[in-house]
């Protein structure tokens, strides 16, 4: 069955094979925005979209072209119609398959989101109302996550941003960590945001090839959702995990 509900600005339908839109990922869209308020050129890419209420809420914010892309012809539909829906089909393109192979080569964009699934596969179970495979994310929570850094990696402009969604701080230490370990993968993370116990945005920039971060380049901290700013040295030392250096 069907239903609409109010996210941002937009009306989005949905149906229960894809995932309720929550409502703090709207941070995602006004922090897009933000980045590309200085960014007047390019396309902008989500992955992972889903019914496309965050690529599309980004979409009223910004006159940038929009690209949706989701494995599941069933979110694509929805996020097609949300599209029209918006008054947003004439420049947004949705398109469905895996996330591997539904972009060209020579595809690059300015700007990219990603929402993939976070949760470990054996704490799906707490979710019983949200489709498998909207919140599946493998053993570690990170197998979605880490194809889309690899997306991100190989599509993303010169001067491109990202900001991928996590669920937890010790994602982030992951995270941290295979970009530190990869030698391919030419991203470093800017800035780290968090919303209490809902999730993480993390910032992706492009890096020089030393791997070692320009001060432009490198995790200042983050801020929680009660807009707390916290160290990098005392959000490492309050999980079980340190990150590689970098």
């Amino acid at each position: 069955m069907s239903e609409t509900v109010r996210f941002g600005e937009l009306d989005i339908s949905f149906d229960d094979r894809v995932l309720r839109p929550r409502p703090w990922t709207l941070a995602q869209a006004t922090w897009a925005a933000e980045l590309l308020s200085v960014r007047p050129q390019g396309r902008v890419l989500e992955l992972c979209s889903g019914a496309g209420h965050i690529g599309l809420s980004l979409g009223l914010l910004a006159p940038h072209e929009l690209l949706l892309v989701d494995i599941d012809p069933n979110a694509s539909a929805h996020a097609l119609a949300n599209a029209q829906n918006a008054g947003l089909s004439h420049r947004v393109e949705v398109r469905t398959g895996p996330l591997q192979t539904a972009l060209l080569p020579e595809e690059t964009f300015s700007l990219i989101l990603a929402d993939p699934p976070w949760v470990r596969s054996c704490e799906t179970s707490r979710f019983p109302f949200d489709p498998l495979l909207a919140i599946d994310g493998g053993e570690d929570g990170m197998e979605v996550a880490r194809l889309c850094v690899e997306v991100i990696d190989r599509h993303l402009a010169d001067d491109g941003e990202a900001i991928l969604q996590l669920g937890s701080r010790a994602q982030c230490v992951d995270l941290a960590n295979l970009l530190f370990a990869a030698p391919g993968i030419m991203l470093s993370i800017g800035e780290v945001r968090e919303f209490c116990t809902d999730g993480v945005l993390v910032h992706l920039i492009r890096r020089d090839g030393s791997k070692v971060r320009c001060e432009d380049g490198k995790l200042r901290g983050f801020a929680d959702c009660r807009g707390q700013w916290h160290t990098v040295d005392s959000w490492w030392s309050e999980g079980s995990r340190q990150p590689s250096p970098f």
